[in-house]
């Protein structure tokens, strides 16, 4: 479905991205771990249009798209929770969601997507006349990742989705990732949450200064000794 060939991104003169390769297959949950500062949300924003990398090559169901603006990559089908939510603080639960459905090919089938989201997370309904300044931080969470879901994408990328979130909310969290891939979503998770986010991925790649160092399997890196020990503390 996604794949990413040598792709190298710079801020400035600092290159962030060394001839990264990533590939997520239909359905799959792939996670990006590392630390803080290895290029896990600069690989994001390079997918989703939000920076440009220099070199490289990024393809999405067959079609090249590193270069294509941001809405066209939502169109196509790739949309994106960021990191905190960051919601439409002074708009209602409701506005926030239909917010997420502003690609041509959603926005006449907005309202049945509301209700596909509410069913999902029907917190929000309840919710959907508040501001959403006025809700916690997960429930700000399930608001963003409905949002995103408004837009019918075939992957979603979620950046830190656990960040802020007290621990039983974590574990409903992950639950809410593997129902959306249960629904045929594929899902590219960047998560510092190491061992729940590669309890439910099929597979994982090891970002450390901007390089791909280790991939495969999630239970490779669950064995493998320098992720446990940098990673897992164990």
């Amino acid at each position: 479905m996604l794949e990413i060939n040598n792709l190298n991104t710079f801020y400035g003169k600092t290159q962030a991205l060394w001839d990264v390769s990533v590939k997520t297959d239909e359905r799959e949950v792939v996670t990006l771990i590392g630390a803080n500062e290895a290029g896990k949300t600069t690989l994001l924003k390079s997918i989703c249009g939000l920076k440009r990398p220099t070199s490289g090559r990024i393809e999405f169901l067959g079609k090249r798209i590193d270069g294509l603006p941001c809405n066209t990559i939502t169109e196509l089908g790739i949309s994106i929770v960021p990191e905190g939510g960051r919601p439409f603080a002074s708009m209602t639960v409701r506005e926030n969601l239909e917010m997420g459905a502003y690609p041509n090919r959603t926005w006449k089938e907005r309202g049945k997507r509301l209700e596909e989201i509410y069913q999902i997370f029907p917190i929000l309904k309840g919710r959907s006349t508040q501001l959403a300044r006025s809700l916690s931080g997960g429930e700000r969470q399930m608001l963003a990742m409905g949002r995103s879901l408004m837009a019918g994408p075939k992957l979603c990328m979620f950046d830190e989705p656990s960040y802020g979130l007290a621990p039983m909310m974590v574990k409903e969290l992950f639950k809410f990732v593997k129902t959306l891939n249960d629904r045929g979503i594929t899902i590219l998770l960047v998560e510092q949450n190491i061992k729940h986010a590669l309890e439910v991925a099929n597979r994982a790649y090891l970002l450390e200064n901007g390089r791909i160092v280790l991939e495969g399997a999630s239970e490779i890196f669950l064995k493998n000794d320098h992720v446990r020990k940098a990673y897992l503390g164990l």
